[in-house]
């Protein structure tokens, strides 16, 4: 019995979502009364590997193979399954990644194993084993019951938080022994963006709607972004009609994010894009409409025309980062 983390590299690197469902596995590790191992495939350092030890990891598995240097759903899940077969895990967790949401589901079957996806906390109880999430967009909460021996879940992003739990991590080296039939997908051309700061890592985004009236205008929103070192972002209305692109675009049918400071400039807040963000830590919304339902979801709101709100925001935050 232990817990087996799935933990995904970026370019051979961890990053801080890493870091939280490590802290989070260890955690249950310790509710459980076993061990949490991590499970890293690809071809990452013994240095970065023994950073999971930092957040819990008692042992990391390291599985490098050339095969899975680009995504195939079919052989990652076939190696998690295997994994978790190897370790006997009977708690397997991802993160809330897009990765994890098309290659968990396949594990899923492979085990015969209940799955939660966007678990926001620890187990309410051990047995039956019982976690939380938001449901109905974050309106309200449930308690799910896995009845399975394994059980999977993933980590709602920013919801548990980064915690040390110090140990010296074993690193052992994984064979899943994979066929080369189990590969399916062909990889032409990888292209990555550059320079800025990505949405799913982003402490803080920085977000445009229809109320800034168009391209044209969105440079000062791209200054208050680099002042706050945020990641820029905008609605689905704003994506769609290509002043901006696609991969900006946050809420249900977009990116879903939880940083710990969302600002959203001109968007009125449909229910689709409240959705994707609600689980940010501080919503500060300005908006000319005092009944816009983005309000309803704000810590704190400005009504106003952006237009004129945003160079006041950008002039406050220099002077504020000049004199700390």
């Amino acid at each position: 019995m232990s817990v087996l983390i799935y933990t995904e590299n970026f370019d051979g690197k961890f990053k801080k979502a890493n870091f939280e469902i490590v802290s989070y596995g260890a955690e249950i590790a310790q509710q459980l009364g076993t061990d949490a191992i991590a499970l890293s495939i690809g071809n990452v350092a013994d240095d970065e590997l023994k950073q999971l030890g930092t957040y819990g990891a008692t042992k990391v598995l390291s599985f490098n193979d050339e095969r899975f240097a680009t995504l195939d759903n079919q052989a990652y899940a076939t190696a998690i399954a295997r994994a978790t077969e190897h370790t006997g895990a009977n708690v397997v967790i991802f993160s809330n990644s897009n990765t994890s949401k098309a290659v968990a589901p396949r594990v899923s079957v492979k085990l015969k194993a209940g799955m939660v996806f966007g678990v926001t906390g620890l187990p309410k109880n051990l047995d039956p084993f019982t976690v939380p999430k938001k449901v109905f967009h974050g309106k309200a909460f449930a308690d799910v019951v896995i009845k399975s021996p394994v059980k999977i879940i993933s980590l709602a992003q920013n919801s548990f938080g980064v915690t040390e739990h110090p140990s010296e991590a074993v690193i052992e080296t994984f064979a899943a022994d994979i066929d080369d039939s189990t590969f399916k997908t062909k990889v032409i051309s990888v292209e990555k963006a550059t320079g800025k700061v990505l949405l799913t890592d982003a402490e803080i985004i920085v977000s445009g709607g229809r109320g800034m009236k168009g391209p044209e205008n969105w440079k000062p929103l791209e200054e208050l972004a680099e002042i706050l070192g945020a990641a820029t972002a905008c609605s689905r209305p704003v994506s769609d009609e290509g002043w901006r692109p696609h991969s900006e675009h946050v809420g249900q049918t977009g990116k879903i994010v939880a940083p710990n400071l969302y600002i959203a400039l001109g968007i009125s807040g449909a229910i689709q894009h409240l959705a994707g963000v609600s689980s940010s830590k501080v919503i500060v919304a300005v908006n000319t409409d005092p009944e816009a339902p983005v309000f309803q979801a704000a810590d704190y709101g400005i009504i106003g025309d952006v237009q004129k709100v945003l160079p006041k925001l950008n002039e406050a935050f220099r002077k504020f980062k000049a004199e700390n």
